[in-house]
């Protein structure tokens, strides 16, 4: 083989060579324009981001249509290009808007990344909700049940007729303008006594296991007449371990933390 051959076949092959990494940087070339693959990456990416916020898996089918979507695309863009659509006024609107978001989104994205929540923080918020849920030393819960009326001649006439013998259960369901314990008898179930009105409350507290109201009790609600059926010790409700609620309490203190930063450069800032 003579020299001259030689030097154009390590041509063809170092040509080669070199077109195989430009090639593969690209996910098609449409009318003759290159599109590169890192178009194709950050579509990906984008969906990636969006099924771990909501925490859906890509289908694979989707997976297999993101060249296509790319390569759509970019048909779509040259024949906008072509129609000069670019130049247009509400074109240039938009895009400033987008590309607002678009840094603004890469400005939170910054701040959440270089300031990240501790399980020390985690930690120390999951004790607090579980300390709010701990009764206080001695703190009861009351089962009682209350007939709710308009007006107070009412509320003192079903007092009369209980005290007479009359059952508390069928009165409350003839007589009770509370639609969800009327129809169970006026039964209000297990509560805490600070989860009522005030007014409500402070009666149950004066009220002994058995004992009924003297007085109608007047709420915002109208008058009420009350029975308390037991009483016994709060207990703590069952509380979720930490690690079981650790993700939904970090992104619930990595959005506190976002939030403080917004009103902080808000506050800062000289607006004139």
């Amino acid at each position: 083989m003579s020299k001259t051959l030689l030097a154009a076949a390590a041509a063809a092959v170092l040509t080669g060579a070199l077109s195989l990494p430009a090639q593969a940087q690209n996910v098609a070339i449409v009318n003759g324009k290159p599109v590169p693959k890192a178009r194709l990456d950050a579509l990906e990416a984008q969906i990636k981001a969006q099924a771990a916020r909501t925490g859906q898996p890509i289908p694979p089918e989707v997976q297999g249509q993101l060249r296509e979507e790319i390569i759509a695309r970019e048909v779509f863009m040259q024949e906008a290009q072509r129609r000069g659509l670019e130049a247009s006024p509400d074109y240039r609107a938009k895009m400033d808007l987008a590309r607002q978001s678009v840094l603004i989104g890469e400005l939170f994205a910054d701040f959440q990344k270089n300031n990240p929540v501790s399980d020390a923080e985690a930690k120390a918020e999951y004790d607090k909700v579980i300390g709010s849920q701990v009764p206080a030393a001695g703190a009861k819960e009351i089962k009682a049940r209350h007939i709710l009326v308009e007006k107070e001649d009412e509320a003192k006439a079903i007092i009369a007729q209980l005290k007479k013998g009359a059952k508390f259960e069928e009165l409350a369901k003839k007589q009770s303008k509370d639609p969800g314990s009327g129809a169970q008898g006026g039964d209000l179930g297990w509560a805490n006594p600070s989860g009522y009105v005030p007014e409500f409350a402070d009666a149950l507290g004066k009220l002994a296991k058995g004992q009924l109201t003297d007085a109608p009790v007047k709420s915002q609600f109208g008058w009420h007449v009350i029975r308390v059926d037991d009483v016994r010790e709060a207990k703590a409700p069952e509380l979720p371990s930490f690690e079981a609620v650790k993700p939904q309490i970090v992104q619930q203190l990595q959005q506190q933390k976002l939030v403080q930063f917004q009103q902080d450069l808000r506050t800062k800032a000289k607006v004139e």
